[in-house]
């Protein structure tokens, strides 16, 4: 029950201490003039053609998030091979393995689908 009391008091605390920045940032720092001039998009001293209703394309996020997706894939991969020999020496080197394998076996899957359905495939 003491853990509990600890924690509520802890999230109250933190929440306290983030309202606390939020208004304190807002009353004492400086109140920013915006003119016209410093509103409008600057693209190298040419005016912007863009329009506010203009979109972009999907296939541009759909990379983006495909390109996340299997990075962070390989960053779980290292922390495994660093510690591997590990494994090995305590007698879980197959298990290990074996784990790593099937994550392998879906990273391909997915690899294998992303070219089949021509995710990729900008034309």
């Amino acid at each position: 029950m003491s853990s509990l009391l600890a924690l509520l008091i802890f999230v109250a605390f933190l929440a306290a201490f983030g309202i606390f920045i939020i208004v304190g940032t807002s009353a004492l720092g400086p109140k920013p003039e915006v003119s016209k001039a410093k509103a409008m998009p600057y693209e190298s001293g040419v005016v912007g053609t863009e329009q506010k209703d203009s979109r972009m394309s999907v296939k541009f996020y759909l990379t983006a998030i495909l390109f996340i997706l299997f990075d962070i894939e390989i960053i779980f991969m290292y922390p495994w091979a660093i510690t591997f020999m590990d494994f090995v020496k305590s007698g879980q080197g197959m298990y290990m393995l074996g784990g790593m394998g099937v994550f392998v076996l879906l990273f391909v899957v997915g690899l294998i689908w992303e070219v089949k359905s021509k995710a990729l495939d900008w034309n």
